[in-house]
């Protein structure tokens, strides 16, 4: 019984995702072409994510089903962003290293993210640890009011609330070709390095998402 209840949101955010694939994939076409092909940008993330090609290649068969909207990282490279904490404080990805992330962006006025917080929710109650964590960035302009509402509304309360009213998260995403729109998901190894991306929503309390994520925690082999 419990499965058929979690079934239509399930496919009502898959059914989401893919429109929203279609979309991104072309989006993606055109950042690639376009981009300037930095030499030296691109040296200093091979040294600084010298594993993170090969976390790629083991991890993309298990971008499908539910989380087939995950595009691998054609370069993987450090990811920089600036948020702040639960506390208020100033914060960035590289606090959380040696952790591997999911790192979505939402707002409470984008109803698909709003659709998929209590999924996020779920999957850092299933597999958050010193190991894993769903940092969630809420980029609502204003005060804290309406999105903390929305969070205790649905009961979502194991996700960490972090913030950014200022939008920068999302528009340095977007320069890099990796946010046309939200929700906006990053898969982030332990050092900060882009695994893949997702645009749109995903059921992430899915088999299919913890599949993913327990592969990406899992240690390389050899180490």
């Amino acid at each position: 019984m419990s499965d058929q209840k979690k079934s239509p949101p399930a496919v009502k955010l898959f059914a989401l995702a893919a429109v929203f694939g279609v979309i991104v994939g072309a989006a993606a076409v055109y950042v690639k072409e376009t981009g300037s092909g930095n030499a030296e940008t691109t040296e200093t993330a091979a040294a600084v994510c010298p594993l993170t090609g090969e976390k790629v290649t083991s991890l993309t068969p298990f971008m499908k089903g539910q989380v087939a909207a995950m595009s691998p990282a054609a370069s993987p490279r450090p990811i920089a962003l600036d948020f702040s904490d639960p506390e208020g404080k100033p914060t960035t990805v590289s606090a959380f290293a040696g952790k591997t992330l999911l790192v979505n962006l939402w707002a409470t006025w984008c109803g698909p993210c709003r659709e998929e917080m209590p999924a996020l929710n779920a999957l850092q109650k299933s597999l958050g640890s010193d190991k894993f964590e769903v940092v969630a960035i809420n980029i609502d302009v204003g005060d804290d009011e309406k999105p903390k509402a929305f969070l205790n509304e649905t009961a979502v309360h194991d996700l960490r609330y972090y913030r950014d009213a200022s939008m920068g998260v999302f528009n340095n995403l977007k320069k890099e070709g990796l946010a046309f729109g939200l929700p906006a998901t990053l898969l982030l190894d332990d050092k900060g390095c882009l695994i893949g991306s997702m645009n749109g929503p995903a059921a992430w309390d899915s088999d299919d998402a913890k599949a993913l994520i327990g592969a990406a925690i899992a240690p390389a082999a050899g180490s």
